[in-house]
């Protein structure tokens, strides 16, 4: 169980399969906040992002995977399948 929430190569290749890229730790911690907004609140509560992962929701706004934030956070379905995907392998299968 000490691969939890770790950057293996398997969560890479999803990444890279799903995204066309790896990703990076910072994204990998921030996925489980995201899916968890979008069941619940569907926004971001600025005083839980930090400055780097301000960084990072601006990547994936440029990569047209979200829109919005604060207001309202839209994401696709493509992005949402590809977190659900990482999100499965780093957290709830890993190691096995």
């Amino acid at each position: 169980m000490g691969q939890r929430g770790k950057l293996t190569e398997e969560v890479q290749e999803i990444a890279k399969k799903c995204l066309g890229r790896k990703i990076t730790q910072i994204e990998l911690r921030l996925m489980p906040y995201i899916q968890y907004q979008m069941m619940n609140e569907q926004r971001i509560e600025p005083n839980r992002i930090n400055a780097e992962e301000r960084k990072v929701l601006s990547a994936w706004r440029k990569e047209g995977h979200i829109e919005g934030g604060a207001s309202g956070l839209e994401i696709t379905k493509k992005f949402w399948d590809a977190i659900n995907q990482i999100l499965f392998s780093a957290y709830v299968n890993c190691g096995r």
